[in-house]
């Protein structure tokens, strides 16, 4: 589970703030970006970008939905006899958060599953 105490204590004109700078500092793997691919078959986490897209704030929670800009690789096509190098191409995927507040106990799924 993750934790992300920082963003569950913000205050409203800093939330996005904080979520952007926490959630670019988090793992591609924390951050499931693996399951929100749509066009690549490994997630790279580094040069991670995160926009709100909206958010809810209440006593006991905060929601976020977020969306994630990241690089990835189709790997395996780098064969010795091709000379096509691997590149990062650009992804982007859509993901929500719940942060229990104040302690910052985290959830995160796409948006179209509830965990």
């Amino acid at each position: 589970m993750l934790h992300l105490p920082r963003i569950a204590r913000a205050e409203l004109d800093a939330l996005e703030a904080t979520f952007k700078a926490k959630v670019a500092a988090l793992s591609r793997d924390d951050l499931i970006l693996q399951q929100g691919m749509a066009y690549g078959n490994v997630a790279k986490g580094d040069a991670l970008w995160a926009m709100v897209i909206g958010s809810e704030v209440d006593p006991g929670q905060v929601r976020i939905h977020g969306g994630l800009f990241f690089a990835n690789v189709v790997a395996g096509r780098a064969c010795t006899s091709d000379p096509t190098p691997m590149n990062d191409e650009p992804e982007y995927c859509e993901l929500e958060f719940v942060i229990d507040r104040p302690d910052g106990a985290a959830q995160v799924w796409p948006p179209d599953s509830q965990a």
